[in-house]
């Protein structure tokens, strides 16, 4: 490496970053670049980062916060624009960027794509479906009204609603064109839906979102899918008025209804008032003709009944003949009654005279002195007998005597009762314990043991009942009447059981042919012995 001085100009990396960054921000301070969108991040500090790209080449673009928010579209992977801003470079990284001023779609071919891209989607989640649009109310008492305030539109609206139908009206003024608009739009949808039907501002009945004509960047905001999707989730019937009758946008769809024009939905929201009118005069004839009608043949009716049923004084003439005779009648028969009562009572007072009533007084005393005498006979002897019954029962202290030492006998004889009655109780179940302590002598397996069996038992000390169940070297156990051994199974040497006698007859061998005790359900009961004489054993 040579040493020697050159006259080349020595830049430091900041320098040089530098004059590149100086070199590319004056060639290029104003350029427009077309290409396709694809990576577009939003950080969360409000600026954007896209790539701008074709077949052959990518660049960065950055849109800084206060520019985002006046975009005209919103910037989406695959779209096709045209971006107007300025070259610089980002010497952190050492690339060159373009910092955005503008977007715009790369033609109306681009903007259709995205419009037929988005109006499927929709499409495919049902939110076009006619099944879900709400029906309009007949007459609303209060219409919303999503537009601009400054516009002709909201004068046409209003115009025609005085004509038709004066009805309140309630403006959620809005932008209808640019970035902001679709915010606005979304924002007034879902206030009206949010209002409650009795507060100071009443939620209105159906709601219009209107805007005049313009070309498709102009109502680029209506076919923005939050738009859509806010009108296709409003609880009020929602209808759309966007632009002329040949523009058709997003919300137009998902709309409940559509109207060509602004001054069409004010005409779908509302009847003719003067219609309306005619028509209820109408009614309101034909009711009364129809009241008219019916009144006359209920009067044609009545007349008719009126003849059938003839005059009042033929249907009642003969009751009143009859009443009138009844009441003669009854005069005469009340004066005879009370000449017959008179009479009566004249015959009752000949029998209250005095000297008639002095002699039954006395007759009647007379009588209630001999039931007195008798009654005083009477209580007297009740009395004495009263006396004599409580002489009977005194309570002396000899009699006491007596009573007491009769109780004591009595009391005697029933403990030697008792004594007697509890001794042969218990002779009689010393006789029963003695007969069921025979019965399980009897039934004892130790018994069986003494004539010669034997129980065969596994390792686990369960019993052998059968030699299929045993396995060759097995250890078991072996129980006679004396005690018990350890055992080891051997092969089966014989298939016939051995007798008792033979078993006693081979009992010096090592081999031994041992009974099998079989337990039975109740040990007090029963119990069965079987004789395996199978199983040949070795004592350990």
């Amino acid at each position: 490496m040579s040493n020697e001085p050159t006259n080349s100009h020595e830049y430091s990396v900041s320098e040089l970053s530098g004059a590149l960054k100086n070199t590319i921000e004056d060639n290029f301070s104003f350029v427009r670049v077309r290409g396709e969108l694809g990576r577009v991040v939003r950080a969360g500090s409000g600026h954007m980062y896209m790539d701008l790209k074709d077949d052959r080449a990518v660049i960065n673009g950055v849109v800084w916060k206060g520019v985002a928010a006046r975009l005209a579209i919103e910037p989406e992977q695959g779209m096709e624009v045209v971006a107007s801003g300025r070259m610089t470079t980002f010497a952190g990284q050492s690339r060159y960027q373009i910092i955005i001023d503008a977007i715009e779609p790369a033609g109306a071919g681009a903007l259709m794509a995205l419009y037929e891209k988005r109006k499927k989607q929709l499409a495919s989640e049902g939110l076009f479906a006619t099944e879900r649009k709400k029906d309009l109310p007949f007459i609303p008492s209060v219409i919303g009204v999503v537009t601009s305030p400054s516009g002709a539109v909201i004068r046409d609206i209003l115009h025609r609603l005085h004509d038709r139908f004066p009805t309140r009206v309630l403006v959620w003024p809005t932008l209808v064109q640019g970035k902001q608009a679709e915010k606005q739009i979304i924002a007034a949808i879902k206030g009206f839906n949010r209002l409650e039907p009795d507060a100071k501002v009443p939620r209105p009945d159906v709601i219009i979102v209107a805007r005049g004509g313009g070309s498709l960047e102009d109502l680029w905001c209506f076919n923005e899918e939050g738009v859509a999707r806010a009108a296709a989730a409003s609880d009020i019937p929602l209808i759309s008025a966007v632009g002329h009758e040949t523009d058709t946008t997003l919300i137009d769809y998902v709309a409940d209804q559509r109207a060509p024009t602004p001054t069409a939905a004010a005409e779908m929201a509302t009847p003719v008032r003067t219609e309306l009118m005619s028509e209820i005069v109408s009614k309101e004839r034909r009711l009364l003709d129809a009241q008219t009608r019916v009144l006359e043949a209920a009067r044609a009716g009545l007349l008719a009944a009126e003849r059938g049923i003839g005059r009042p004084e033929d249907l009642i003439g003969a009751s009143v003949q009859r009443l009138d005779r009844a009441g003669d009648r009854l005069a005469s028969a009340l004066r005879a009654r009370l000449d017959r009562a008179r009479h009566k009572y004249g015959e009752i007072g000949v029998k209250l005279m005095p000297n008639v009533l002095s002699a039954g007084f006395e007759n009647r005393n007379g009588r209630i002195l001999r039931v007195g005498e008798r009654l005083s006979g009477v209580m007297k002897r009740v009395v004495e007998r009263r006396h004599d019954r409580l002489d009977a029962l005194s309570l002396g202290g000899e009699a006491l005597h007596r009573s007491l030492q009769k109780q004591s006998q009595d009391m005697a004889g029933l403990g030697t009762r008792l004594k007697g009655s509890g001794l042969r109780a218990l002779e009689r179940q010393h006789v029963r314990l003695k007969g069921s302590a025979k019965l399980l002598s009897s039934l004892s397996h130790h018994n069986v043991l003494e004539r010669g069996f034997a129980l065969v038992r596994n390792a686990n000390g369960d019993l052998i009942r059968q030699v299929q169940s045993l396995e060759e070297g097995e250890h078991g156990s072996l129980e006679l009447k004396d005690g018990i051994r350890n055992i080891i199974f051997s092969k089966q040497s014989s298939d016939r059981p051995l007798s008792p006698s033979n078993t006693k007859k081979r009992a010096g061998k090592k081999a031994n042919e041992a009974p099998a005790l079989k337990p039975s359900a109740k040990a007090t009961k029963s119990s069965s012995i079987t004789q395996t004489g199978k199983q040949k054993s070795l004592f350990d």
